[in-house]
C-alpha cells in the first residue's frame, strides 16, 4: 500500500516538474518584458520633459532676447527724442513759443517719472508771459493742461500703492482771514502706518495761479506717549507734481499735496500718502530707515 501511494507521489513530482520549469521561465519572461516596458516608459518619459524642458528654455531664452533688443531701441529712441528736446530748449532762438510748448509736452509725457520738469514749465511761463504774441493766453492754457494732466498720471499710480483725501478751497473766505483757512482734517493709513493730516491755506496767488499751505502730520506711536510731528510750509501751483514735489516722512514714506483746478471763487486740493519706492528722485537713505527695513520689530 505503501508503495503504491510512493509511486503516485512520484508520477506527480514527475509531471509537476517541467510545469513548474516552464512557471518559472514565464514569470522570468512576463518579468522581463514589464520591466523592459516599464524602463522604456519611463526612459521616454524622462526624454520628454527634457524636450519639453529644452523647449521652454528656448523660448525664454527667444523672448529675453527680444525683449532685450526692444529695450536697447526704446532708450536709443528715448535718448535721440531727449536730446532732440533739450536742444530746442538750449537753442531758445532756432524754436517758436508753439514748438517749445510742444516740445515741453512730449518731454513731459516720456519723462515726467525720472525728471524734474517744474523748472521748465517755469522757465516757459515766463518766455511766454513776457511775449509780445497775440496767441500767448492760448499757449498757457496749453502749458496748464499739460502740468495737469502729468500731476493726473503720477496720482492715479500714487493712489494705488497709498491713501489720499481732496479737499476744496473757498478763495473768497481765505481773502478774508487773515490767519488762514483751516481744512477739514483726516487721518489715513499705508503699511499699517496711521498719521494725522491737518492742512492750513495761508494765501492765494490768483495771477501765478498757486496756494501757500502749512501742512502739518502726526503720527502717533504704539506704546509710547511720544508724538512725532512733521510740519512744512510751501506754495502749491499745477507745476509741482507728486512724484517729485512731495514731504520726506519716517519709514521711508512721502506725502504730496496737487493744485487740481483753481478758479476765482475756489480751488481744488488732494493730498497723497504714498510709500517712498514709489517717489521718481531716489534720494539717500537715512541709517536709521536702513536699520528698520532690515531689522522690522
Amino acid at each position: 500500500m505503501e508503495n503504491k501511494e510512493k509511486g503516485r507521489w512520484d508520477k506527480v513530482a514527475i509531471i509537476l516538474q517541467p510545469v513548474g520549469g516552464l512557471l518559472t521561465a514565464l514569470a522570468v519572461g512576463a518579468l522581463g518584458f514589464f520591466g523592459s516596458n516599464f524602463l522604456a516608459e519611463r526612459q521616454a518619459m524622462e526624454t520628454e520633459s527634457r524636450e519639453r524642458m529644452q523647449a521652454t528654455e528656448a523660448r525664454v531664452r527667444l523672448y529675453s532676447e527680444l525683449m532685450s533688443k526692444r529695450e536697447e531701441a526704446e532708450s536709443s529712441l528715448r535718448k535721440d527724442m531727449f536730446k532732440s528736446i533739450i536742444d530746442s530748449f538750449l537753442k531758445p532762438k532756432s524754436a517758436s513759443l508753439e514748438e517749445k510748448v510742444l516740445n515741453l509736452e512730449l518731454l513731459a509725457y516720456n519723462f515726467h517719472e525720472s525728471l524734474n520738469l517744474e523748472p521748465l514749465f517755469i522757465h516757459l511761463k515766463k518766455q511766454i508771459t513776457l511775449s509780445k504774441d497775440s496767441g500767448k493766453q492760448a499757449y498757457l492754457d496749453w502749458l496748464n493742461k499739460v502740468a495737469r494732466e502729468i500731476a493726473r498720471k503720477q496720482l492715479l499710480i500714487l493712489e494705488g500703492a497709498g491713501k489720499k483725501f481732496d479737499r476744496t478751497i473757498d478763495l473768497k473766505a481765505l481773502r478774508k482771514t487773515p490767519g488762514g483757512t483751516v481744512l477739514e482734517e483726516c487721518t489715513l493709513t499705508v503699511d499699517k502706518i496711521e498719521r494725522h493730516f491737518r492742512i492750513i491755506v495761508l494765501e492765494a496767488d490768483s495771477e501765478t495761479k498757486e496756494i501757500k499751505v502749512r501742512l502739518e502730520i502726526r503720527t502717533d506711536k504704539e506704546g509710547v506717549e511720544e508724538t512725532e510731528r512733521n510740519e512744512a510750509e510751501f506754495w502749491v501751483g499745477f507745476f509741482d507734481f507728486p512724484m517729485i514735489d512731495n514731504t520726506r516722512l519716517s519709514h521711508d514714506q512721502r506725502c504730496a499735496i496737487v493744485l487740481d483746478e483753481f478758479s476765482k471763487s475756489s480751488a481744488k486740493i488732494t493730498v497723497v500718502y504714498f510709500p517712498g519706492s514709489y517717489a521718481s528722485l531716489k534720494e539717500k537713505p537715512y541709517y536709521e530707515e536702513v536699520r528698520q527695513h532690515l531689522l522690522p520689530d
